[in-house]
């Protein structure tokens, strides 16, 4: 073993004869998890923000037409219009995002910064999982407005929401290594402002009118 190699790392241990010997706690040691490809982490990212985007969208955008107006017909149109829209603005989006990236990678591998054997990130595998989460996500809260609750629709359609919303907190953080009950926090409390703020909007709105 080098000086250096010994100086990072430690001698390791060794019996009366001499020979290297690993340490007892090393020897029932769990093997380090794989290191997900940036192809995956590529996926998961789009993923996570395509959902998050959908939930937090399609919920302020029916909830601001639930103030304004009680008719099932104009949340269906207004849900159905925000989460197609939305859907097809994010998968725009993440492809635009990507693309750029990926040309970044390529100009990288040309200066020999970046391997040739780099695995380089894929815009359409983005803008499919962002748009497929993101109307996942947002189904959510278009079908708990759409039932027949009453009154009581909006607040099951804030309860439906926030779950979903700690979910995708929660997920993002284990992600990128950031503490989960932070990030839920920010996830919630930046959808939860945002139903309410279009909710109050759209009441007043719906007053005006």
């Amino acid at each position: 073993m080098s000086t250096l190699s010994e100086h990072l790392i430690g001698r390791p241990a060794t019996t009366p004869a001499g020979q290297d010997t690993l340490p007892a706690s090393a020897a029932g040691s769990v093997p380090p998890a794989p290191v997900p490809s940036a192809e995956r982490l590529n996926w998961l990212r789009a993923g996570v923000l395509g959902a998050n985007d959908g939930i937090v969208s399609v919920a302020a955008t029916v909830v601001g037409v639930a103030g304004a107006a009680v008719d099932n017909r104009a949340l269906v149109v207004a849900g159905i219009a925000a989460l197609v829209a939305g859907a097809l603005s994010m998968a725009a989006g993440e492809y635009v995002s990507v693309s750029s990236q990926r040309d970044a990678e390529l100009t990288m591998r040309a200066h020999g910064v970046l391997a040739e054997d780099a695995e380089l990130t894929n815009p359409w595998h983005a803008a499919l999982a962002s748009l497929l989460s993101f109307v996942v996500g947002g189904v959510i809260p278009l079908l708990m407005v759409l039932l027949p609750l009453g009154t009581a629709r909006i607040p099951a359609a804030f309860g439906a929401v926030v779950l979903a919303l700690v979910l995708t907190g929660a997920i993002s953080a284990k992600l990128g290594g950031a503490r989960v009950p932070r990030a839920v926090a920010r996830n919630v409390l930046g959808g939860s402002l945002a139903m309410a703020v279009t909710y109050g909007i759209g009441s007043l709105v719906g007053l005006a009118v």
